[in-house]
């Protein structure tokens, strides 16, 4: 026991957030919302529609491994809003990132073996997918910090194989191209809430809801 049942001055706190920029291997969970659209592949109950029409999948993401194991962070991805197409085309960028972080694809790499790897039958394949994060902080409703997942590292990354507990040295991709170990690690500036890091060229993504998305 690391304190007393009677004073909670020394007690850990439990909103202290994962600080900005850490990576992490997750495990995403769709929590189900009951919302199908056969025309658009959204099928199975996964997608969730808001009251202002908007579109998304309701993402938790559990951290695996290291000092912030078992943690959890809550997060929106888009696939449609009423007020126009960049949240759809964020979350569409943030899928992206994360079948090529669980696939060990380059985003450069568009040979066929590669763009079929980033084809799913359904969000049934993304329930569950384990890939490497980068952590980012939002605000909440209420104004407080929060984390988010906006982006997934790809093997172009230095750390992605040690991370993906390949060892020390990357693995050679699948499709013929060797990952390169110390690519510098780029931001994407674009305004959707996701941006994507951790590689070249940065793959957008989503987590939140801005003022566009509803």
């Amino acid at each position: 026991m690391t304190g007393l049942w009677n004073d909670f001055n020394s007690a850990q706190s439990n909103g202290t957030v994962i600080p900005k920029g850490t990576l992490a291997k997750v495990r995403l969970t769709i929590r189900p919302g009951g919302f199908d659209d056969p025309s658009q592949g959204w099928t199975g109950g996964y997608a969730k529609r808001g009251a202002t029409g908007a579109v998304y999948l309701d993402a938790e993401y559990t951290v695996l491994e290291g000092p912030h194991a078992k943690r959890k962070i809550w997060s929106l991805i888009g696939l449609y809003s009423p007020k126009g197409p960049d949240w759809g085309n964020a979350g569409r960028g943030l899928v992206k990132g994360i079948l090529n972080s669980a696939r060990g694809l380059d985003d450069k790499d568009n040979s066929a073996q590669a763009q079929a790897k980033r084809r799913i039958s359904g969000f049934a394949e993304l329930d569950g997918i384990e890939f490497i994060a980068r952590m980012d902080i939002g605000s909440d409703t209420n104004g407080e910090d929060k984390n988010e997942v906006r982006s997934a590292v790809t093997p172009s990354h230095r750390d992605y194989a040690q991370l993906m507990g390949h060892g020390g040295a990357a693995p050679r991709q699948e499709y013929g191209q060797p990952s390169v170990l110390n690519a510098p690690t780029q931001v994407s500036t674009e305004p959707a809430p996701q941006t994507q890091t951790a590689q070249t060229p940065a793959t957008p993504g989503f987590s939140g809801r801005p003022s566009w998305a509803e």
